[in-house]
């Protein structure tokens, strides 16, 4: 799976993890030079506390386009760390 913005692949993985219609990629597949982190925080009843990350491409930001779960609850221990994205993030085969 790839994550795409801006035209650029900033994200790559065969291995990612679907919950909730959303690719969860493992931390390794991000091309961090993409990635910055946000002060934004969101909580989910079974997941935990997610944190943010703004994309930055090509001089363009995509505030908090991606969240992961730094700490989860047991159920979603499959996905800690792992990273999704919404905004107009293209997630694509």
């Amino acid at each position: 799976m790839k994550a795409i913005w801006n035209d650029k692949i900033i994200a790559e993985s065969d291995n990612t993890i679907v919950i909730e219609n959303n690719h969860y990629f493992p931390p390794g597949s991000i091309k961090s030079e993409f990635f910055k982190p946000s002060e934004t925080h969101t909580s989910c009843a079974w997941k935990g506390q997610a944190s943010y990350y703004t994309i930055e491409v090509d001089g363009l930001e995509n505030k908090d386009a991606a969240w992961y779960y730094p700490e989860v609850s047991e159920l979603a221990k499959s996905i800690k760390g792992y990273i999704a994205f919404w905004r107009g993030v293209q997630i694509t085969e």
